[in-house]
């Protein structure tokens, strides 16, 4: 294989630099990405126009440089790739995929020869009684509100859950002047002393981390390790929420709550691709399977890089995108060099290994999601409960996307995304199996919703 489209799907860290690699070596990939402007989530960029201006120090923090830099180089080779912002893929066969764009709400169709799917992440939920009212956001939305509109999502702010998100999102809201009411961490303190070790191997990383806690410590927020949250109370808006420790019951009152365990990869395309799945203990997840430089198992000529086949930060999703455009360059016969693959394949290791070092200083709680009342909505698009999905082991559910036929879990509009770790560990808990047993909920297109009126017709792009 010599030539045909190369499509990269994502312009995050990963996405991006496999494009700026692609283009030094004189090819010149289509990148399709929702956002409207390059940078990915870690890296968003606020929008062009608008009165709302921030210092990159203030928006990226100590990534600020790297930000600027991946922005610089993107920028600059505008000419040398077809970016096209503001764009879904949907559905991906054999050689085509098909797209949407937002802007003038059309469908498309693309013919591809090579693919690389750098998709990213997004927020990982575990469920708490009262977790629909007004003023719950995720971590990452509400870190989106911050550095893309220039808004808090409350007066008074609580950030519920665990991993280096929620104390990155709490600094970055304190510095900004918001009030931090508490960061509530389900992590006990005795993982993260068992992890120092680990953790101490990557000293950047490390080092990050211990600032952010001492800063918000240094300002008298409370920070309460080992909590396990019990309810949200208020009407109709969040206005307290409830809460256990070793030390006893407590509650502190807020107008906005701020939740997530770390971060999910996005596999729906890669799964539609027909890449094949594998479950991660570390993670408790499952994940498109590669090669060490990036090719997927099972169909050729497709490639993946960054968070959407492994949650390992900005800096593993560039190296990984690198890596993935060379294997792919290696593919069509270009010589690629074999010291800087052998390089990035080094890094990458570091990189998964402090990783495991963070999943262990930060477990994601799932016996606080098997432990669920029945009357807790588990899934906020369809509006079902804990309960009923219990409630389909009775009736011969012995896995997800069985128990979703009964009972309507994951089937809105987010698909799962949302619920979907919550509910393996419910529905493993209620069988008695491990979690990897009851499986996960089956990608379908479209992966996103879509307007009606423009599936009738698709205008095919040359």
């Amino acid at each position: 294989m010599t030539g045909g489209r190369i499509v990269i799907v994502g312009a995050g860290p990963a996405g991006t630099r496999a494009a700026l690699t692609l283009a030094r070596y004189g090819l010149k990939p289509v990148i399709l990405d929702e956002g409207p402007r390059q940078g990915g989530q870690i890296y968003r960029r606020p929008p062009p126009q608008g009165e709302f201006r921030r210092k990159a120090s203030a928006l990226y923090g100590f990534e600020a440089a790297k930000a600027q830099r991946l922005h610089r180089d993107f920028d600059a080779s505008r000419t040398a790739f077809e970016h096209r912002p503001e764009t879904l893929v949907w559905e991906i066969e054999p050689g085509r995929l098909h797209g949407y764009r937002y802007a003038d709400r059309h469908r498309f169709t693309l013919d591809w020869e090579s693919l690389i799917l750098a998709t990213g992440a997004t927020d990982r939920i575990v469920p708490v009684p009262g977790w629909t009212k007004t003023g719950v956001f995720s971590l990452g939305g509400a870190q989106v509100a911050l550095k893309y509109q220039g808004c808090a999502i409350g007066r008074r702010t609580v950030f519920l859950g665990s991993g280096p998100l929620l104390y990155l999102v709490a600094y970055q809201y304190a510095k900004a002047g918001g009030e931090v009411a508490a960061v509530l961490d389900t992590a006990p303190w005795a993982a993260k002393r068992h992890a120092t070790p680990a953790l101490a191997r990557a000293p950047s990383l490390f080092a990050k981390g211990l600032w952010y806690l001492a800063w918000l410590k240094a300002r008298r927020v409370r920070i309460i390790h080992d909590v396990r949250p019990i309810e949200i109370m208020g009407q109709d808006r969040i206005s307290s929420i409830g809460f256990d420790t070793p030390q006893g019951s407590d509650s502190i009152g807020c107008d906005a709550l701020a939740l997530g365990w770390g971060l999910r990869s996005e596999i729906q395309l890669a799964e539609l691709a027909g890449c094949r799945l594998a479950f991660d203990p570390l993670n408790r997840q499952w994940l498109p399977e590669r090669d060490p430089d990036g090719r997927a198992v099972g169909p050729k000529h497709i490639y993946l890089a960054g968070d959407g086949a492994g949650i390992a930060g900005a800096d593993a999703a560039e190296a990984a995108g690198e890596l993935a455009a060379l294997a792919l360059l290696a593919d069509r016969g270009t010589a690629v060099d074999r010291n800087r693959q052998a390089l990035l394949r080094r890094r990458l290791a570091g990189f998964r290994a402090a990783r495991a070092a963070l999943e262990t200083a930060f477990p994601f709680p799932h016996t606080l999601a098997a432990a669920l009342p029945n009357n807790a909505v588990l899934c906020r698009c369809e509006n079902v409960t804990v309960g009923e999905l219990r409630a389909t082991v009775r009736i011969d559910a012995t896995e997800l996307n069985r128990a979703k036929a009964y009972c309507r879990v994951g089937m809105g509009r987010c698909q799962g995304r949302i619920c979907g770790p919550a509910a393996a560990e419910v529905l493993a808990a209620a069988l008695g199996k491990p979690v990897e047993a009851v499986g996960r909920f089956r990608a379908q297109p479209p992966v996103k919703p879509l307007p009606l009126e423009p599936l009738a017709e698709a205008e095919p792009v040359p």
